[in-house]
């Protein structure tokens, strides 16, 4: 079952609704505003994914992952590109970009940010769906973005959703990406659960 372009649009305000939400308690975090929007999403299979990817760069990313499972199943990634990650763990941390390596303080705080903003839009869609969603702890990687996707090595027939983020930090003129990668397990239920009609985001 592949989403029809309405329920593609209803994916994309859900995830919209749940960064919207996960921008909130970033901006009291750091004391000033913090947007996130997402310009698009995408349904992909792995190798389509990697294509994808491939066009940004193979470069080395910072991400945190978290499985769940519940009426659909799958997993979560938040994926940092290089310098946006320094720029946003430098001004929660309020450390010089230049001195946070791969460390306890950087590992933490991505962390954080992955936890915020996936459980956003998990919980978004989940009130969607009006049933739990239970996650695993997440886990933070450091290493070039092909062989992210490609650990551990994707089930050829998975179901991808890509969601493109950007995020500006308004006062400190800051933008950057994060992505957004969700494999599902079992689209199917994800997707009956958000037919035209169902939807209850207001």
């Amino acid at each position: 079952m592949k989403p029809n372009p309405e329920q593609l649009d209803i994916l994309k305000e859900l995830i919209n609704i749940g960064v919207g939400r996960a921008a909130g308690v970033l901006s009291e975090m750091v004391n000033s505003r913090i947007s996130l929007q997402v310009p698009y999403i995408k349904v992909l299979s792995p190798s389509e994914l990697k294509q994808e990817m491939e066009k940004l760069g193979n470069y080395r990313v910072s991400a945190v992952r978290l499985g769940f499972n519940g009426p659909f199943s799958g997993s979560a990634a938040l994926v940092f590109p290089p310098d946006s990650a320094s720029k946003l763990v430098s001004v929660l941390t309020n450390e010089e970009s230049e001195s946070l390596d791969l460390d306890s303080v950087r590992i933490g705080t991505l962390s954080e940010i992955g936890n915020i903003v996936i459980n956003g839009v998990m919980g978004s869609i989940s009130n969607v769906l009006k049933q739990c969603i239970n996650y695993s702890l997440p886990n933070y990687f450091e290493d070039n973005i092909i062989n992210f996707l490609m650990t551990p090595k994707p089930d050829p027939n998975a179901i991808i959703l890509l969601a493109r983020t950007r995020f500006i930090i308004e006062q400190l003129h800051i933008e950057g990406d994060i992505i957004l990668i969700f494999e599902v397990g079992s689209l199917d239920a994800l997707l009956s659960g958000v037919n035209p009609g169902s939807e209850e985001t207001a």
